[in-house]
């Protein structure tokens, strides 16, 4: 089978290459996917899991990739849940070969069914920032009704699906980025936007929740906004400072099947849109990691066409 490797930790993007690889096996509890699209995260290729397993032992070469679209092509032993020839999305393990292949083997309870009537594309684009979101926003945040939320880079692919999130649990949103994300945001729904290149956060004023995607300065500067008994979030980076009266997070995301069927619900219904900006094929992913080749949206690599 055809896929996107990498094998040299020094050479960043320039070591990623389209190659031939066996097919891969599947394991107790695990599906093996033919892998319909993808989606990548751009620094992946720094997590220490992409280059050991979770022993601590080199895998190279190593497939990047944690998010796919795709079909049941088998099952390992003890498998439940799913069937040969069901069509499924979800996250392939940090550690384990990931999505940017033809096929690919993945636990289980990663995937959730994908409803006929929504496209491997737009799935694609789903796992990572429709279960980030939710947990920064309601698992971690508490966020309820009545709240207001300051989401950092409300334009991007996890802040775009956070608005939509708490928009439709009744907060009241206020969102940031640059001054080019501002109409993007304000289609999305939020009720006040902050252009972090020309106006002052400071005067957002205090709020219940901040999910930040950024980090650095902005991380720091944001504690100062959350009021007594509120909570930071954030996916950047280990919180090094807190709110003086609030709760601080830091987390990475973590598989969820029954809110991914929840989410591809809403996608179904028209409630929630991801933002999916370029479609490559698989040829192409190497070419979509370089920081000059990114476009707004998530980039979507095209493995193969669904029949």
């Amino acid at each position: 089978m055809r896929a996107i490797t990498v094998q040299d930790r020094e050479a960043g993007v320039s070591g990623l290459t389209l190659t031939d690889l066996p097919h891969p096996h599947a394991a107790e509890n695990d599906v093996i996917v033919r892998v319909h699209a993808a989606g990548f995260t751009p620094g992946e290729l720094t997590w220490p899991g992409t280059w050991t397993d979770r022993a601590g032992r080199d895998r190279t070469p190593s497939v990047p990739g944690h998010e796919l679209s795709g079909v049941v092509t088998g099952l390992g032993y003890g498998t439940t849940g799913l069937t040969v020839g069901q069509r499924v999305f979800g996250l392939t393990d940090w550690t384990r070969n990931g999505s940017l292949a033809e096929y690919t083997a993945v636990e289980a309870r990663n995937l959730a069914p994908l409803p006929a009537d929504v496209d491997h594309v737009t799935a694609a684009a789903l796992p990572i920032s429709g279960l980030t979101a939710w947990q920064a926003l309601f698992d971690h945040g508490r966020l309820t009704v009545g709240q207001t939320v300051l989401i950092h880079g409300a334009a991007g692919g996890v802040g775009s699906i956070g608005v939509q999130l708490a928009r439709e649990a009744g907060a009241r949103v206020v969102g940031t980025g640059r001054a080019a994300d501002r109409e993007t945001a304000l289609g999305l729904g939020v009720d006040a936007f902050v252009d972090l290149q020309a106006e002052r956060l400071e005067d957002v004023g205090e709020v219940d929740v901040v999910f930040d995607v950024i980090g650095g300065d902005i991380l720091r500067r944001s504690t100062d906004l959350v009021r007594a008994g509120g909570t930071l979030v954030t996916i950047a980076e280990p919180v090094t400072v807190h709110p003086a009266d609030g709760r601080a997070v830091f987390f990475v995301v973590e598989p969820d099947r029954a809110r991914l069927a929840d989410l591809a619900r809403r996608l179904r219904d028209g409630r929630l849109k991801p933002i999916v900006g370029a479609v490559r094929p698989l040829a192409e992913a190497a070419a979509a990691f370089a920081p000059e080749r990114r476009t707004p949206g998530k980039t979507i690599i095209q493995v193969s066409e669904a029949p």
